[in-house]
């Protein structure tokens, strides 16, 4: 009997599909370009993605990574919002539709889907994979203008990943703002550098000001911790390379880390981890040092070790951005 095809290899197999008869060079190119002019320097009247072309090398090169931080942000909100699924889901500036795919990872069954942006070549592309994922075949992909005077239905959840770093600072605001206004949940993600880091506490300050609790990454919804410009909150996810990645970086490793930042928050009960683990687990002998963010507004190492027993196992296994304890030690 055949294993179930996951959607990350589903996602793969489509975006290969599209790269067929796109020369490797032209592909390789048009990524290079759109690295250095895409992120967080484009005004929302002029999209760097011009063409077919462009859509289908940027969305084949950038969909895992975002596929995979998205997912990692939802995996962590479905964990504090146990028994909850959402009816209906909006992304807003989901391009080719990344953060679609990873709803539909996190959640079984199909929901009302509808995808917001201003690109059409990148909404076009994202209904054409879209027809590879029964959960996404109904989804509605709308041109629309991201910033000041969006508008929105309501929705269970609402998705904002890898956006506000293009808007000005108002136009941040102003899709936040609609985000609260229009869902009962609604998760944020950008790049895991400082600035977006920043993006993502502007957007979570704004968020609890709307009503929402924070379900995670943070344990409480109270200041963050971390002094700004000394450090910054951030995780990692692990992303297969394809054959695009390793042409365009010269890399020979199979895999990368996307680096992201994120806030997951609702307006119904959440049960945010006790802490949350906020750096890579240091293994040494006999002993695993844990940097965390608890609950009292508090960044603090613990150090886990031999005589904590089943607690050292589970520290030995425990990850980067994992709530700990771990549940079933709680």
């Amino acid at each position: 009997m055949n294993a179930p095809v996951s959607p990350a290899d589903t996602l793969r197999a489509a975006l290969a599909g599209l790269l067929d008869g796109l020369p490797p060079k032209q592909a390789a190119q048009a990524v290079e370009r759109l690295i250095v002019n895409y992120r967080g320097r484009t005004p929302t009247d002029a999209p760097v993605l011009r063409d077919r072309s462009d859509v289908v090398a940027y969305a084949a090169y950038r969909m895992p990574a975002t596929f995979e931080a998205v997912s990692a942000a939802l995996a962590a909100f479905a964990d504090a919002v146990p028994g909850w699924t959402p009816g209906s889901h909006t992304d807003i500036g989901g391009g080719t539709g990344a953060a679609t795919w990873a709803v539909s990872a996190t959640w079984d069954g199909q929901r009302p889907v509808t995808v917001l942006d201003w690109a059409e070549p990148a909404l076009a592309l994202g209904r054409e994979i879209a027809a590879a994922n029964p959960a996404l075949t109904t989804a509605a992909w709308h041109r629309s203008r991201i910033g000041s005077g969006l508008s929105l239905e309501s929705t269970d959840l609402v998705t904002v990943s890898y956006v506000l770093g293009e808007l000005t600072e108002g136009d941040r605001a102003a899709v936040v703002d609609a985000a609260a206004a229009a869902a009962q949940a609604v998760v944020v993600v950008e790049p895991g550098t400082p600035d977006g880091y920043a993006r993502v506490i502007e957007a979570r300050d704004r968020l609890i000001g709307a009503g929402f609790r924070v379900a995670a990454p943070c344990p409480h919804s109270a200041a963050c911790p971390i002094v700004p410009g000394e450090d910054w909150c951030h995780f990692s996810a692990r992303v297969s390379r394809s054959s695009l990645h390793r042409q365009v970086k010269g890399g020979s490793l199979a895999y990368e880390d996307e680096k992201f930042s994120y806030v997951a928050a609702a307006r119904f009960p959440v049960r945010p981890a006790r802490s949350r683990v906020v750096r890579r687990p240091q293994i040494r002998k006999g002993q695993v040092l844990l940097d965390l963010c608890g609950p009292e507004e508090s960044l603090h190492r613990d150090t886990v070790t031999k005589r904590h027993g089943p607690l050292y196992r589970a520290a030995r296994d425990t990850h980067w951005g994992a709530p700990w304890p771990p549940p079933h030690e709680d």
